[in-house]
């Protein structure tokens, strides 16, 4: 099982590429960032924490730290029309020498759009917009040109150069619906992520497994990937808004071995229960020790 650090873009770049670097230097397969301009809030209220660019950031990871893989996790399919971020993902496999997964998601969040004026349409037009992205994409980066006339996107005759290093770049479909996101996932993707305690990860996951067999996929083509929120010691607060995991370490060792038994590909281990400086960077040793063993 793959192991990954996903730092939180709300705090200092400096911050991030420490415990990038970190990663790199012990063993840890991967490094993650997610795509926001601003925390999530109600509408009507307007948070002021500041929040680096997914884009940027990935670009900067690439060329700064060797080894791991970095990802975004996940690309919002709203913000930028998908020949844009064709060309970014194929710009950044080559910053790092064929190191890059694309994350791909529909886009949700109310605030973001409300703020910039980007529409945030029913969720039946979104997936659907979503959809015709994922063929630009695949469009785009894996075949020489590329004509498309969907209802949301257009292309004529259009390149993507140079194309990635990697033949494919993989993408990776974040998201858990079981009826309509998953079968998405088992037509398009070449890594599949969400949120979610073992036990849920592995009832999606064969779903999962369920919408392959329709669309005569193999299910062992897609690479499966989750996260919890995780603490090293202690115990977990009790009014966390995501799955977690941890307290102890030997809470913690027995949720890392559960994911292992569903048979997960990669762990990601988001910072935001870590503490920071030297905390962070030593409760991330102790979670790669339990990977390890």
């Amino acid at each position: 099982m793959r192991l990954s650090i996903w730092p939180g873009a709300g705090q200092p770049y400096a911050d991030m590429l420490e415990v990038a670097r970190h990663a790199a230097d012990t063993g840890w397969d991967g490094v993650w960032v997610a795509d926001h301009f601003m925390p999530n809030a109600a509408p009507g209220r307007h948070p002021f924490t500041p929040t680096l660019e997914a884009g940027s950031l990935v670009a900067a990871l690439g060329a700064s730290v060797p080894r791991v893989r970095i990802g975004t996790l996940v690309y919002g399919n709203t913000y930028r029309h998908p020949a844009v971020v064709a060309n970014m993902a194929a710009t950044v496999d080559h910053i790092t020498g064929g190191r890059f997964t694309l994350g791909m998601g529909a886009g949700w969040q109310v605030n973001e759009h409300e703020q910039y004026g980007i529409e945030l349409p029913p969720v039946r037009q979104l997936l659907d917009r979503f959809v015709e992205a994922l063929q630009v994409l695949h469009g785009l980066l894996r075949q020489p040109r590329t004509t498309f006339d969907g209802e949301y996107y257009r292309l004529t005759d259009a390149i993507c150069e140079p194309k990635p290093v990697q033949d494919p770049l993989p993408i990776l479909i974040g998201g858990g619906g079981e009826k309509r996101m998953l079968r998405i996932v088992a037509e398009y993707a070449d890594a599949w992520n969400t949120w979610g305690r073992p036990d849920l990860i592995a009832h999606k996951s064969a779903v999962l497994d369920e919408h392959c067999a329709a669309v005569g996929r193999e299910p062992k083509a897609i690479a499966r990937t989750a996260q919890a929120l995780t603490q090293v010691g202690g115990d977990l607060p009790g009014d966390l808004p995501m799955p977690a995991i941890g307290g102890s370490v030997a809470k913690l060792t027995e949720e890392i071995e559960a994911y292992r038994a569903i048979g997960l590909d990669e762990l990601i281990v988001p910072d935001r229960l870590l503490g920071t400086g030297a905390e962070r960077l030593r409760a991330m040793d102790v979670i790669r020790g339990i990977v390890a063993v």
